[in-house]
């Protein structure tokens, strides 16, 4: 197993909906997890993700709902999924059941999904299970009402989804708003940002409200603009078992202690994006431009900083151009997109702070800031070939690969002991796409499979030192300053996903 050391201030954000260019995740370490909210359908993520010169006629209607002026009838969509990550670092089962449907100018959907998120082995995470023998006595654990023997490693999330648009006729525009809810009560890797926890559990839920624009011409040009606010909040309560000498038994016992830690970030976005045919028979091209507005009120206090009250905020945009080509029995497409970002965090005094060279610093005041400063680029392209054409069957291969390069500038500084750190990381992500699409007359069937290399989970050094390090939450916004180095074991996340379609004509 590769194992990478890494040593600086850790800042990761995302937000629980479908993944889209709406919504700009950042991360300073490889951890992905995208995959556990990979719910809705799509047609081009088997095709490495390239969507900006092409349209994915089961996807834009849940990220941007104007578009669900496209739907022809209304249409029954279920899509299983699975996701598997190695080294028994966690896994997943999705079952997401709704309906697009139109009604003369009106047109709209519902979503459901529950899902069910296995927890990655505690060993990595719990110092007590790294020691041989039984574990010491813990008397007032049965008190606590929680689980510590760890048996219990699945935990449920549930979401909904909801669509209502009309069309425009008069203005030549198409309008739409739309609202997921999720209930999070798992996020994959959570647990393990504090280390030596015994058991860390999560609820809470998230928000995403999205209202839409789209505006067609003749010659198959289009424009849209969507507006979306994201409001993420999350509890995370953390026991640890602190080991004391019990005199009664004449032996080491472990109580119990509670540490309640909030997670807490809104969002505001604009995402504009134009497509047009080129003047070449077949071939189009699009652009794309968003901008997200990021506030962090309360970040929890995780065990790798241990660096209590510390809000922040974050500015992230991104510009994209993309090229494809559909002929007859082919489509082929082209993504590129850059993605810079600023962000700016800090840790608060809880009480006034004498700083080096004996100035105070007063309650409220910064002890810690960080900015970070990213030039992040994606690479997407994929085609999609027919194999066979019948009048009862109509048979499609789609193959590709997403690239992400993330590339970032940490500047930091302690007002406490008046010192500054610098840093520069980077590292690449790729994810080869496969899928496999059956239309039939009353029924159309797709298969639709990934692996993402170049990412990785918290893991324990060689040395016995526990550590643990942030993992793309979607369903949340991650920042930390681990004090000390961390050692980073790369695995693969795997995801397979069937998506049946039924259109009732």
């Amino acid at each position: 197993m590769i194992k990478r050391g890494v040593s600086f201030s850790t800042l990761l954000l995302a937000c629980a909906t479908t993944v889209s260019a709406q919504l700009i995740s950042i991360r300073t370490v490889p951890v992905s997890q995208a995959h556990q909210f990979d719910i809705f359908p799509s047609s081009t993520l088997s095709m490495g993700g390239v969507s900006i010169a092409l349209a994915d006629s089961l996807l834009d209607p849940f990220t941007n709902p104007a578009k669900g002026t496209r739907l022809g009838s209304t249409r029954f969509v279920g899509t299983p999924s699975v996701y598997s990550v190695s080294s028994g670092a966690g896994g997943g089962r999705t079952l997401p059941l709704g309906a697009l449907t139109r009604l003369g100018s009106w047109y709209g959907g519902v979503w459901f999904a529950i899902q069910e998120v296995d927890l990655s082995d505690r060993r990595a995470n719990n110092i007590f299970d790294l020691r041989p023998g039984p574990l010491p006595l813990c008397p007032e654990c049965a008190s606590a009402g929680v689980d510590f023997s760890g048996a219990e490693k699945s935990h449920g999330n549930t979401y909904a989804f909801a669509a209502l648009g009309r069309d425009l006729t008069a203005l030549g525009l198409s309008v739409g708003a739309s609202v997921t809810w999720s209930g999070l009560n798992a996020i994959d890797g959570v647990d393990l940002l504090y280390a030596g926890s015994a058991v860390v559990e999560q609820y809470g839920h998230s928000v995403d409200v999205r209202v839409g624009v789209l505006k067609e011409w003749a010659g198959e040009r289009s424009l849209e603009a969507v507006a979306v606010h994201n409001r993420f909040g999350t509890t995370h309560d953390v026991y640890y078992l602190d080991s004391f000498w019990d005199p009664g038994s004449q032996q080491f016992a472990m109580r119990p202690r509670l540490e309640q830690n909030l997670d807490r970030t809104n969002t505001w976005g604009l995402h504009v994006a134009y497509q047009q045919p080129l003047a070449t028979n077949g071939w189009r091209m699009g652009w794309l431009a968003t901008v997200n507005r990021m506030d962090h009120p309360k970040i929890p206090n995780y065990a790798i900083m241990n660096i209590p009250r510390d809000p922040g905020h974050s500015s992230a945009f991104n510009v994209g151009f993309g090229i494809g080509r559909t002929l007859p029995t082919s489509t082929f497409g082209v993504d590129v997109v850059y993605e810079p970002i600023w962000s700016h965090t800090w840790a608060d005094a809880a009480t006034d702070i004498e700083a080096a060279g004996g100035r105070t610093i007063p309650k409220g005041g910064m002890t810690i800031e960080n900015r970070f400063r990213f030039s992040n680029a994606a690479f997407r392209m994929g085609v999609d070939q027919e194999l066979a054409r019948t009048t009862s069957l109509n048979a499609r291969l789609q193959l590709g690969i997403g690239v992400h390069n993330i590339h970032y500038w940490l500047d930091q500084h302690d007002h406490v002991q008046v010192t500054d750190r610098d840093l520069e990381e980077s590292w690449t992500e790729w994810t080869p796409t496969w899928g496999l699409s059956l239309g039939l007359p009353e029924l159309e069937i797709r298969y639709r499979g990934s692996v993402t290399h170049g990412t990785g989970r918290p893991g324990v050094g060689s040395s016995g030192d526990v550590i643990a390090l942030a993992a793309e939450a979607r369903g949340g916004n991650i920042l930390a300053a681990p004090s000390g180095p961390l050692t980073l074991d790369e695995v693969r996340v795997v995801t397979h996903q069937i998506s049946l379609s039924l259109p009732l004509r």
